[in-house]
């Protein structure tokens, strides 16, 4: 004990995950913050294997693909554990950025953990992105063209940054490469990101259920008690991921992807991997492509704002109750809003006519009257309210 103690990095590892104080009622949510680095971890390693037989050429890529999933010793293994990975690595943080929301967790002090956070998600779905181009089939090539293309919707320079992004007039071979490149460096860095967001956790303690302050609430050691829950939803979460991996391979993804990538054949309806779709559908949703652009972009902004939208920071005035598991008129909103982003889902998978453009925009209006308006009213008139009838 007194070797961990001494020593530097033990010391970290001890105080963070072994004696660090949790409130005693957190519950199985709390669960998929480390479900979140487990995936991260599976992924990193997964990818550098698939790295050492991919070929980051238009010629090959397609064919290197096919050559691990047919030659390579269990290459077809560690390719799906890699593609079912992403999403369900996505699953598992959109899991999470719900509970953060539902129990007030990105308020004031864990409006850092929150920022962080946020930019977490910004790099994991700039890695995704370029994740999908990687196999040049079909999908992948013109998934790649059409996002790559919405810089144009910047005035002026949009059309110069687009051939920057290219590194030519059109999607090539430099494309490819870079593509490889950044896929391969960023969760290095989403790793870096971690770490801070865990010093920040473990500086402003974890949020409860209750949504009271820390100081008024049981704390326990995380080990045991906490380290066995997570074991537990460990192994819950994978008897979900093998069943995807040896029964399921391909369901989460896109029968075009097996089809060599044809600049000359677009396909009849091109969407992005599931976990895209929300944003997508936020992105169709108005005619106008700097629009389009400009809100979807503000979709994921708007999750670093949402600590200081609320009228009690603009007012200095403390919020004491964070959670909405005890509103009636709070939690209702938040299940529309959680409603809501399904069916935002659903609208980026189906084809841009009537009436999914409809149903799209009523959706976007409503997912950001939510967080302009609905939340901090709410929160600041039920906070004003629970502590008059407590005082």
């Amino acid at each position: 004990m007194r070797f961990i103690k001494n020593h530097p990095i033990l010391r970290i590892i001890y105080n963070m995950g072994i004696i660090y104080p949790a409130p005693s009622n957190i519950s199985y949510l709390w669960n998929f913050g480390s479900l979140a680095l487990i995936c991260l971890i599976i992924q990193i390693i997964t990818g550098i294997f698939l790295a050492m037989h991919y070929v980051a050429n238009i010629e090959l890529a397609f064919l290197s693909v096919e050559h691990i999933m047919r030659d390579v010793n269990y290459g077809w293994l560690i390719r799906y554990i890699h593609a079912n990975g992403a999403s369900m690595f996505f699953l598992v943080v959109y899991i999470h950025i719900f509970r953060g929301l539902y129990y007030g967790s990105y308020l004031y002090p864990r409006d850092h953990v929150w920022g962080i956070g946020v930019i977490i998600l910004f790099a994991m779905i700039g890695t995704a992105f370029m994740g999908y181009v990687l196999p040049w089939g079909q999908m992948s090539f013109w998934a790649a063209t059409v996002i790559t293309n919405l810089a144009s919707a910047i005035p002026f320079i949009g059309t110069e940054i687009v051939y920057w992004l290219w590194g030519g007039f059109s999607v090539d071979n430099a494309t490819l490469n870079r593509f490889f490149s950044f896929h391969y460096i960023l969760p290095f860095v989403i790793v870096g990101l971690v770490i801070i967001h865990l010093i920040l956790l473990h500086e402003a303690k974890s949020n409860n259920p209750l949504g009271i302050k820390n100081t008024i609430v049981d704390k326990v050691p995380f080990t045991p008690y906490f380290t066995i829950k997570d074991i537990f939803g460990a192994i819950i979460f994978f008897i979900l991921f093998i069943f995807f991996i040896y029964f399921k391979p391909n369901v989460l993804g896109h029968p075009d992807n097996y089809i060599p990538a044809n600049p000359l054949s677009t396909p009849a309806h091109i969407v992005p991997e599931w976990y895209f779709l929300p944003f997508y559908a936020i992105l169709r949703s108005v005619p106008d492509k700097l629009g389009g652009v400009t809100l979807m972009t503000l979709a994921i902004l708007i999750l670093i704002l949402i600590p200081y939208i609320n009228i009690q920071y603009l007012i200095n005035f403390p919020i004491k109750y964070r959670s909405k598991q005890f509103s009636i008129v709070s939690k209702f909103f938040f299940y529309l809003f959680f409603i809501v982003c399904l069916i935002l889902g659903w609208i980026g998978g189906n084809p841009a006519e009537t009436p999914y453009v409809e149903i799209g925009q009523i959706c976007t209006f409503y997912y950001f009257l939510y967080f302009l308006y609905f939340n901090p009213l709410i929160i600041f008139l039920e906070d004003l309210y629970l502590t008059k009838i407590v005082e």
